[in-house]
């Protein structure tokens, strides 16, 4: 897309930074998060997160891709990562104990949020062009928002 590569490099780089430190923070406490029902599937929720955004934004810098090409890739790995993503919420809810599920739920909203807006992308650039780029961005952002809430719960909080 015209105009976007400086965006999506710069999600390319912010998106495997993030992802190499919430690595290492998982690496910290990893006998802790393995302990826990639930808090292994929010390490994996906060890496793929920033996997998805690391990969769709480098979709974007590959030279010559339509408007088309480019939604049907979103859609494709959007519909995967959104699969992936319900299942770890579905099973950490299940694991959870009640008192846990309120704080959770806006955390799961905010990760199915971060993912739908990929291929809702998908969707309106096999639909309507270009314009489709513009439903990554809210997406994008919102995923470092979850990967960092989630760094945040098994870096400080598992230790409170």
């Amino acid at each position: 897309m015209p105009g976007w590569d400086n965006f999506f490099e710069a999600q390319v780089g912010a998106s495997a930074g993030l992802a190499g430190l919430v690595f290492v923070g998982i690496s910290i406490n990893l006998t802790k998060i393995i302990a826990s029902g639930y808090l292994p599937n929010r390490a994996q929720e906060a890496m793929l997160v920033m996997l998805m955004n690391l990969v769709v934004s480098s979709l974007f810098l590959v030279p010559g891709q339509t408007a088309f090409s480019l939604g049907v890739e979103l859609l494709v790995g959007g519909l995967l990562a959104w699969l992936a993503v319900t299942r770890l919420h579905v099973d950490s809810f299940r694991r959870m104990e009640a008192e846990f599920r309120g704080r959770a739920l806006p955390a799961a909203i905010m990760g199915q949020v971060s993912i739908i807006s990929v291929w809702v992308a998908g969707g309106v650039l096999i639909g309507a062009g270009p314009v489709g780029v513009w439903w990554l961005v809210p997406g994008l952002l919102l995923s470092y928002v979850v990967a960092l809430a989630n760094a945040w719960v098994l870096i400080v909080e598992i230790n409170r």
